[in-house]
């Protein structure tokens, strides 16, 4: 009998650690391996480094966390942004103000008599010039205090995009694609002594060399109260966003996949079918658990063939936490999570819920659309031998295609004028002699760059120079020079900048020239236009060369306009209606553009092939099947025919086109510019 209860065990943790295999290998292929992740932070981690080294003069600093800085792409991910003033410093005791020069740093001290762990107020010990903070100042006890509340109100409708409020932020949505929220705060450079203890338990987790990193580093204050504080308007939360960023980052790839998998099981089983208010556990929750079971050192091995079992032990101690009301925060454990959210009935509720898949053992997992084929393939195939190797896992051209749409995603940056711009050139200069960079902040900073040489020779084409003929032609010589060093960093498309300046400045012939060089390289089979590409033919052609000679050979992408720097005349009206709705850029399918500058050159040299290319854009947007023109990208994409249509004489036409364009999903917000162009055809005819 003994003999035959070891076979089964034997048979059940072999069983174990083949389905555990298999779901690293989804979880990989989902959530992306080591290699992709890295290289998501690496992107992220230098366009903030840019940002922050540029922006210095502007008296603010951010930070990027979230989900997506940890290195996720779920739908849902979050980018959270975190903005807080240079001079403005917290401080814990009076001894800490000698740190400072109190003539230039304004100077606040933690608070946290009458407050919940993990809350404080915050009280101002010098006048603020700042003039948000003034505003938000409340008076307790005869002291001047910052009020939560009041500065997350003002410094929310200050925001130019449009925002809507989230707990301490603001939210909003980047293109109806990626979600963020803003959260303006302030920081401390030193530890909070609440979360002193953090510190003594950090015997094996994380490294001494990571737990110095994270001390030295410090905290920061997000404008939001506890709900059963004394003061909840005006308190402020102790964040350990930037500890908690370190921490993620310093997890080996399974229990990265870990934490992902919890998350999945939140999102596709836990809180699925709930109404928002039902939701009662977050992502948040799930982070502490993972780092709980990691630093309490219960699971010896995290590896591919344990994934299984290192996501169970997560999941009991998440069961536990819901069974006796308590989530300790990972820094300081008395800030209990759960205090004012999970009570009463709903906690009996979700632990009625947790516990109906505890009983099911991991066999609930099969209801995660995700990783359920995974679980399947082994019980079909108990024998079916698993390839856990990470990098045979992805193939280089998704990979490269997830590189590029990072790229794409934060090449953005704040610039204000030829002042901001030369700042930026600069932090970039200093960042690549002073920093050792990564190959992929590498490529992310020669983007960066030809997003800056675009933008400096527009600029500098707009401050006009009528009573100065040498001057006008040094300033178009630097201009051209600018776009042509912007082609050489970027990719295909960005050669179309080149081609709206040649047609700004009346060039018709030097810019059709080039939008047919543009045609023949986006004529080849390998192109990648990020949205789809042939694999076979993009190996064969760019297989194994860098990623800056692929992206200049071989990838094109969307362009996108800043609605304060006018390109091209003929879009004038739809920038500044975006504007008005809180559209900073304008986002056009690399086509679209390429067949309207073609279009509208034509008119000045060659009538007779007007209607050509105005048949091509024509059959273009119409036919095409989010080959070329993505289903957001549809609003601008009929707006452009129809002004292409409009120009030429056809008003019937371009009635339609602008009708259709109304129809579509409003991504670049020019919906009043659309009923504008209706109502003076409509005149006219």
């Amino acid at each position: 009998m003994d003999s035959i209860r070891d076979s089964q065990n034997y048979l059940m943790k072999t069983a174990l650690q083949h389905i555990s295999e298999s779901v690293f290998v989804g979880l990989c292929r989902k959530l992306g391996n080591s290699q992709m992740v890295a290289m998501r932070r690496d992107v992220m981690d230098i366009k903030e480094i840019v940002e922050n080294q540029a922006r210095t003069s502007d008296g603010f600093s951010m930070m990027v966390s979230g989900s997506r800085r940890e290195g996720f792409r779920l739908k849902g991910s979050d980018v959270d942004s975190m903005n807080w003033p240079n001079n403005h410093h917290v401080i814990w005791e009076l001894s800490q103000s000698q740190y400072y020069n109190t003539h230039r740093q304004t100077l606040i001290l933690c608070d946290c008599s009458e407050s919940p762990p993990g809350f404080t107020l915050l009280c101002l010990l010098s006048p603020s010039m700042d003039r948000n903070i003034q505003t938000a100042c409340v008076s307790i006890n005869n002291r001047h205090y910052i009020s939560s509340s009041k500065y997350r109100q003002i410094t929310c409708s200050e925001s130019f995009t449009e925002k809507t409020q989230h707990g301490p932020c603001a939210s909003g949505t980047y293109l109806r694609l990626v979600e963020y929220d803003e959260a303006y705060c302030f920081v401390s450079d030193f530890w909070p002594p609440s979360a002193s203890s953090w510190i003594d338990r950090c015997h094996s987790w994380p490294q001494p060399h990571v737990v110095d990193d994270v001390v030295k580093n410090g905290c920061h204050f997000v404008p939001i109260g506890h709900k059963l504080g004394r003061h909840e308007i005006h308190e402020w939360r102790i964040s350990f966003s930037l500890a908690e960023q370190k921490l993620v980052n310093s997890m080996n790839h399974c229990q990265f996949l870990t934490y992902g998998l919890l998350k999945l099981l939140l999102t596709e089983i836990i809180n699925n079918g709930l109404d928002e208010d039902d939701k009662l556990l977050c992502s948040y929750h799930m982070k502490t658990a993972v780092f709980w079971v990691i630093q309490q050192n219960t699971i010896p091995h995290w590896c591919p063939q344990n994934l299984l079992g290192c996501f169970w032990v997560c999941f009991k101690l998440i069961l536990k936490w819901v069974y006796e009301g308590v989530c300790p925060n990972f820094f300081i454990p008395d800030n209990n999570m759960f205090l004012s959210k999970i009570h009463g009935d709903k906690q009996h509720q979700l632990y009625i819920r947790l516990y109906g898949l505890y009983e099911k053992g991991l066999a609930f997992l099969l209801h995660s659309p995700s990783i359920r084929s995974y679980f399947i393939n082994v019980l079909h195939n108990p024998r079916l031998s698993i390839c856990t190797d990470e990098h045979t896992l992805i193939s280089e051209t998704k990979f490269d295609r997830n590189l590029y749409i990072e790229i794409i995603i934060y090449n953005m940056l704040i610039k204000k004028g030829i002042h901001s711009c030369m700042r930026y050139l600069n932090a970039i200069e200093q960042i690549i002699s002073s920093y050792l960079l990564t190959q992929y902040q590498v490529l992310m900073l020669q983007k960066l760059a030809n997003n800056v040489f675009c933008e400096i020779a527009f600029k500098l084409h707009m401050k006009t120079y009528t009573n100065n003929n040498q001057l006008r032609y040094r300033v178009d010589k630097i201009s051209r020079y600018m776009l042509k060093l912007a082609a050489k960093f970027g990719c295909i498309s960005d050669m179309l900048y080149i081609a709206m300046y040649y047609y700004k400045t009346l060039r018709y012939m030097e810019a059709l020239s080039i939008i047919e060089m543009i045609k023949i390289k986006l004529a080849q089979p390998y192109v990648m236009y990020v949205y789809n590409v042939d694999t076979e033919m993009y190996i064969e052609a760019v297989g194994g060369q860098s990623w800056s000679a692929k992206m200049r050979q071989a990838v094109a992408w969307d362009i996108i306009l800043d609605n304060r720097i006018h390109c091209i005349s003929e879009l004038i009206l739809e920038q500044r209606t975006a504007i008005q709705n809180k559209r900073i850029t304008l986002h056009v399918p690399q086509f679209i553009l390429l067949y309207m500058l073609e279009i509208l050159c034509y008119r000045h040299v060659d009538t007779m092939r007007v209607l050509a290319a105005l048949d091509d854009l024509q059959t273009l947007v119409h036919y095409d099947q989010g080959q070329f023109i993505p289903l957001h990208l549809r609003d601008i994409s009929w707006q452009i025919l129809g002004i292409c249509q409009q120009v030429t004489g056809n008003l019937q036409a371009a009635l339609y086109s602008y009708r259709q364009s109304l129809r579509q999903v409003p991504s670049n917000m020019i919906h009043t510019a659309t009923q504008m162009r209706i109502e003076q055809i409509e005149q006219l005819l």
